[in-house]
């Protein structure tokens, strides 16, 4: 067929960036300076440039609109998004990345938004109608994605910093799963996964009170067996 009857439609990148800070479990959200939608909280994110592959679009653009480029974390595809009314503009398909990162410093707005902050997942998921384009979908998507893989992968540790604590591990499942855990109970699970946590040898205080065993990631990547939420 030739290829003028095949309809045009642009392709963009989004991200669904999560982290852990002192307010709990958060994602990171620009405010638009742009129509459509100007003034309403968005996922960062925009246009692929035609001689760019995706996943280094998706960096572009968290650093053109935030000013973050994480050095540690993980970063994955995590679904595409077609709707052919998903944009006012024109038709637009958009490839979704999830990336779960340590605590990141304050974001800087720039290119097309206005603002850029971190903002609790929760008080984002209450209100996920107000979230420019269907933004609410593709957050709730990977929200439930990063909770799904906490389970089954060692990906909790991609929000610790190097070295962590297993107190400190432990706030980043309660965090996202937005339960309490019995904190005998899950030393005694991620310290007994094989592959999961090795220690270091040191110790630290930065808790409070008695000095805590120091560990990093260990070698593997799928839990056997899985550390589940119920």
């Amino acid at each position: 067929m030739a290829g003028s009857e095949y309809p045009p439609f642009a392709v963009t990148v989004d991200l669904v960036i999560l982290t852990v800070r002192a307010e709990g479990f958060a994602a990171l959200v620009v405010e638009r300076g742009e129509e459509p939608y100007r003034g309403r909280l968005a996922l960062p994110g925009g246009f692929v440039h035609p001689d760019e592959d995706l996943p280094a679009a998706a960096l572009r653009e968290l650093r053109e609109e935030t000013g973050l480029a994480p050095s540690r974390g993980h970063l994955e595809q995590l679904a595409s998004y077609g709707a052919p009314d998903r944009d006012p503009r024109q038709r637009v398909v958009s490839v979704a990345y999830l990336g779960l990162v340590p605590d990141l410093p304050e974001p800087v707005a720039g290119s097309d938004a206005a603002a850029s902050r971190f903002v609790p997942v929760e008080r984002l998921r209450r209100d996920a109608g107000s979230l420019a384009f269907d933004h609410g979908l593709i957050l709730s998507d990977g929200v439930e994605r990063a909770r799904a893989k906490l389970e089954y992968t060692a990906l909790a540790t991609a929000f610790c910093p190097d070295e962590f604590t297993v107190g400190e591990l432990r706030a980043v499942y309660e965090a996202v799963w937005g339960v309490d855990l019995d904190p005998r109970n899950f030393h005694r699970k991620v310290t007994g996964t094989p592959g999961f946590l090795e220690p270091t040898g040191a110790t630290t205080t930065r808790g409070g009170g008695r000095p805590a065993q120091l560990y990093r990631r260990g070698g593997t990547t799928a839990l056997m067996p899985p550390i589940l939420r119920g």
